[in-house]
């Protein structure tokens, strides 16, 4: 069974950065493909970024294309989140996903089958 647990948020500033992390256990890290997605008070969850199982390929939401950076160290079964300039309307809770072995990095919510409890990151102005 695949467990995906985050950490890392927190509350911080605007411009402030934070760096997230999900670990994974249960299964080798190295055949999923990763997301992260957050999703803010009274709203639905989102797509933030994605990357392949061998981090040759990622994909990020428009909103936070340049100030976010995904990767991933196998090695560790690591994945993470890099989050630089941060903004008000970047407070979520973040949670990251993985997809089964096979599959590419993915926009879509419905195409990951594990997913962490969340972390909540919180941006004052």
């Amino acid at each position: 069974q695949v467990q995906l647990v985050e950490s890392g948020g927190g509350l911080v500033q605007a411009g402030d950065s934070l760096r997230l992390s999900c670990a994974l256990s249960g299964r080798p890290f190295g055949v999923y493909a990763m997301g992260w997605f957050r999703q803010a008070p009274g709203k639905e969850r989102e797509f933030v970024a994605s990357i392949s199982w061998g981090a040759a390929s990622t994909y990020y939401a428009d909103s936070v294309k340049g100030r976010f950076t995904i990767s991933r160290d196998n090695a560790k079964s690591t994945l993470y989140l890099q989050m630089n300039s941060l903004k008000p309307e970047d407070t979520a809770v973040y949670y990251c996903a993985a997809r089964r072995p096979g599959g590419w990095g993915s926009r879509a919510i419905t195409d990951y089958d594990y997913w962490g409890q969340g972390t909540q990151v919180t941006v004052s102005s």
